[in-house]
């Protein structure tokens, strides 16, 4: 059975001020919860801070980088991360492959360096509208699901998890309708059931990511492979993101979850 995750993605937002109360104010809402989990991906000047007062959450990096150490100006290593007790990652964000041209190969060689290094990646994958208009969906994102996986071994595949973005629905306020979102997601466990066997994919957590909010939450989750959210704006704002989790929480007992 797999346990919803309702994950915020801050990406570049809140002063050190505002996140810490922020999170407080997530992590009094986690204190106890069994039935989902629940984290935030801060930006990376908090991490120490936010893991320490935050011991109910996940909380996790928004990048990480392949190498160890060495002359890599601006980036993050797993180890580095690992020291602060970091053990979860976004990785492939769409707006890391947009705004910092990351392709499909460097994904795959973050993901499989997070692994190596006992990371949890929350991997993302997804179309853009021009892609989606020449229905080209399911084959961006196939290949996109088979790179990510590329040469990593099925007893680490199991530690992945995916995140859906369609692209344009990012920051734009629409959202890929329930039954769009549950054929991705289908065709992604699909995929994975291709490389691993049916097993691995039962155990891999599949999110969905793209302006998810109070309004649309529970359509949304109640999909059969949709296994939780990655959230943005709507996890600034602790009312709201509190919200979801309460909706995530309302349905957790699917059945064949």
């Amino acid at each position: 059975m797999r346990k919803f995750l309702i994950a915020g993605n801050w990406k570049m937002n809140k002063n050190y001020d505002e996140a810490l109360q922020l999170a407080r104010a997530i992590q009094q809402r986690a204190v106890n919860e069994k039935k989902i989990n629940i984290g935030v991906f801060v930006p990376a000047p908090y991490l120490r801070e936010m893991s320490l007062e935050s011991p109910d959450l996940i909380v996790g990096a928004q990048n990480i980088y392949w190498e160890q150490y060495g002359a890599f100006t601006g980036e993050i290593s797993p180890p580095m991360l690992r020291s602060l007790g970091i053990s979860w990652t976004l990785i492939g964000h769409s707006e890391r492959r947009a705004l910092f041209g990351e392709t499909d190969e460097d994904v795959n060689r973050k993901t499989v360096a997070a692994l190596k290094h006992c990371f949890f990646p929350i991997v993302c994958v997804g179309e853009t509208l021009s892609q989606r208009e020449k229905k080209t969906t399911l084959d961006i994102i196939g290949k996109q699901v088979k790179e990510l996986f590329y040469e990593i071994p099925a007893d680490m595949a199991r530690s992945v998890t995916v995140a859906y973005e369609p692209v344009w629905a990012i920051g734009t306020g629409k959202t890929a309708t329930p039954d769009d979102a549950e054929e991705v997601h289908a065709y992604i466990r699909m995929i994975i059931t291709s490389l691993y066997g049916r097993e691995i994919s039962d155990e891999v957590r599949i999110l969905y990511g793209g302006s998810v909010k109070p309004s649309n939450a529970a359509s949304l989750l109640k999909m059969r492979n949709v296994d939780g959210a990655l959230i943005g704006g709507a996890s600034l704002n602790k009312e709201d993101f509190i919200s979801i989790c309460d909706t995530a929480v309302s349905i957790d007992k699917r059945e064949g979850k």
